[in-house]
């Protein structure tokens, strides 16, 4: 198992094997459903290696992984006992209800997220199959098309059947119950006409005098076409799972193996047909066409608001509201111009990482920026988004412009997608239309994905911010950087000079000695050398580069080793110990390696003070007798000036 330890990790941090409800993987993050997000260690998981970030959204805790997130999912699996978890319902999860939409979010991401992969395989395999018929490679009528076609559309066909299992199982159904359902919505032998015939033809009363009209039990049946539908099996799988839990409980226990079954398909499938099937049909049209309707109504604005704002929505997990109207658009058209307009985002975000490539002269930052680079190319964004953009804080805000542009060309030249398949490069062939070949559509795709690319490389070049001060204050959105690379230079010439290790502010406030505050034992210098600092915000940040050596439970006071040893206590308050901990959430854990600059502690400093107790922090070298102490005092400084300046002795 080659994650098995960071997975090991991964599973201890969330809580524990037992507060874990469910988790399910996407294409980059882990995504868990938690008893309790509190027993969560969130800060730790952003700082371990092999984890970019985490998120909590739409009722989920998400770590972000990487594109190699399936391994890790599956060594998180094995090593958790998660193979026998049994579903839970969609309110479940972090010790209370769910608002609605946060379970619509979970709901929809738990069907989809199992399927996208092959929806990406066989989307690339229709589109190449689509190109090699544009540039007359193939013939529609050549056994190696239809070979292809089969491959690549057979899967978008029977789409319904996948998503009974998926959905099945999110409803704590059994999902070859749910497959049984969508196998008889889609079986061959029942001719369908399409919803909105079927519709029209009920409101003209004619519906009786249909030629595919059928009874069940003397009751008229529209029968519509549910090959690659999305909304008629989510609602019959739905009201499946509360048949099969009724009947489980009515059942006699000899024949519920068969029983339940048994009864709840001859409930549910002719109910879907009658009812469900029909109005889930309309609704999928009505969406549909609303969509049709705005994109229509203001393509430009619509591009330019969709597409600047879809990484934001994919940052918070909540993009996934909008998947089924792609999804939907596909079964109910036959193409889709609504989250084609997202599609350049990806690559004015790889525009922007080039940018910040280019100007970097931070190695750590550029040895991000080349994967994270490479792996946008194929649509996998976070890399970039989470390592690179986002922490840089101006090349993210310069990506969502120029998504923003590149999503209105899009809109404004009529492109749309013909088959599902994976974000990047090899979402271009979907583009291809599946009769006229290369149109006018596919070039402005193709011109969309340039002008994003481009304007968002030129516009992190010149307004993406990526100078010196910047880009050495962050690393990799797990630190939080706060000393400046002025003060850093002259911190390191004064050092140097002097053969001496520069101690620097954790703080940003006023300084005064040791002797002025009211802890006798500080004041005395019996618990060391140093000074005390009155801190005007409650943030607390690594003085030196080294280990945390000792971090108390109450997270008010924090030692660390620097690299040439010398031993630094933080003591935020005095008698703070009696809060335990209320008012203080740690940053990192004792053992934890970090870095000058780096977020130890916040705190809240009025709290703590309208509690009874004063922030004054003494700041002291607990070792000085190794070293020459000087200190600085009265002064007002900023987080990472100089505060003290120990000279090794002899």
């Amino acid at each position: 198992m080659k994650y098995e330890q960071l997975a090991k990790d991964i599973v201890e941090n969330v809580g524990g094997k037992e507060n874990v409800n469910s988790v399910v993987h996407c294409v980059t993050r882990l995504r868990f459903k938690l008893k309790d997000e509190g027993k969560a260690n969130t800060d730790v998981l952003k700082n371990m290696d092999g984890v970019v970030t985490v998120m909590k959204s739409g009722g989920q805790y998400q770590v972000v992984i990487g594109n190699h997130v399936p391994d890790v999912y599956k060594d998180v699996v094995r090593v958790g006992g998660f193979d026998s978890a049994q579903p839970v319902d969609a309110d479940e999860g972090n010790g209370e209800k769910q608002n609605l939409f946060n379970r619509f979010i979970d709901i929809i991401s738990s069907i989809f997220q199992p399927v996208l992969s092959l929806l990406a395989a066989t989307g690339i395999i229709k589109g190449f199959n689509s190109l090699f018929l544009a540039l007359g490679w193939l013939e529609n009528t050549d056994g190696t098309y239809l070979l292809l076609n089969a491959i690549g559309d057979g899967f978008f066909v029977f789409l319904p059947i996948f998503l009974g299992y998926t959905a099945m199982k999110k409803f704590g159904g059994t999902p070859f119950l749910g497959m049984a359902i969508a196998a008889a919505l889609v079986h061959p032998s029942l001719p369908g006409i399409k919803a909105g015939e079927a519709i029209m033809t009920l409101f003209s009363g004619t519906m009786f005098e249909s030629p595919v009209q059928i009874t069940f039990l003397g009751i008229p049946v529209i029968l519509m076409s549910y090959t690659s539908s999305v909304i008629p099996i989510i609602l019959a799988t739905y009201f499946a799972s509360k048949l099969e839990k009724a009947f489980a409980k009515i059942v006699p226990a000899v024949v519920k193996s068969f029983g339940v079954p048994f009864l709840t398909l001859i409930v549910i499938v002719p109910l879907t047909f009658l009812i469900i099937g029909p109005v889930a049909t309309w609704i999928a049209n009505s969406i549909g066409q609303g969509a049709t309707f705005i994109f229509e109504a203001a393509p430009l604005v619509a591009g330019l608001v969709l597409g600047g704002i879809w990484q934001v929505l994919v940052i918070f997990g909540v993009h996934w509201g909008l998947i089924p109207i792609y999804y939907n658009n596909l079964a109910v058209n036959g193409f889709d111009t609504f989250i084609t307009m997202t599609i350049p985002a990806s690559f004015a975000q790889i525009g922007a990482v080039l940018g910040v490539l280019v100007l970097t002269k931070n190695q750590k930052l550029k040895s991000l920026s080349i994967p994270a680079f490479i792996s946008g190319i194929f649509g996998v964004t976070e890399p970039a988004i989470y390592g690179v953009t986002l922490p840089l804080k101006r090349p993210f805000i310069m990506s969502c412009i120029a998504a923003g542009v590149g999503g209105a060309v899009i809109a404004v030249t009529g492109s749309a997608l013909y088959s599902a398949g994976p974000l990047g490069i090899f979402k271009i062939p979907t583009f291809i239309h599946p009769e006229h070949g290369i149109d006018a559509g596919f070039w402005g795709m193709i011109l969309s994905l340039v002008v994003a690319f481009v304007l968002g490389f030129v516009l992190t070049v010149f307004f993406g911010g990526v100078n010196k001060k910047n880009v050495n204050n962050v690393d990799t959105a797990k630190t939080e950087a706060a000393t400046t690379v002025e003060t850093q230079k002259q911190s390191n010439q004064t050092a140097q000079e002097t053969k001496s290790e520069v101690v620097f502010s954790p703080f940003k406030g006023k300084v005064m000695p040791l002797s002025e505050i009211e802890d006798a034992a500080f004041a005395s210098g019996a618990l060391g050398q140093g000074v005390a600092v009155e801190p005007a915000e409650g943030k607390c940040f690594a003085p030196v580069s080294g280990k945390v050596t000792a971090l108390f439970p109450t997270n008010h006071a924090i030692g660390i080793t620097s690299e040439s040893g010398a031993e630094i206590l933080i003591h935020i308050g005095m008698d703070t110990v009696q809060l335990d901990g209320k008012y203080f959430s740690s940053k990192v854990a004792q053992g934890d390696r970090v870095e000058k600059g780096q977020l130890l502690i916040e705190f809240e400093p009025e709290k703590i003070k309208e509690a009874g107790y004063i922030v004054t922090t003494p700041v002291v070298v607990t070792n000085f007798q190794q070293y020459d102490v000087k200190t600085q005092s009265g002064e007002q400084l900023d987080v990472g000036d100089n505060l003290i300046i120990l000279g090794k002795k002899a």
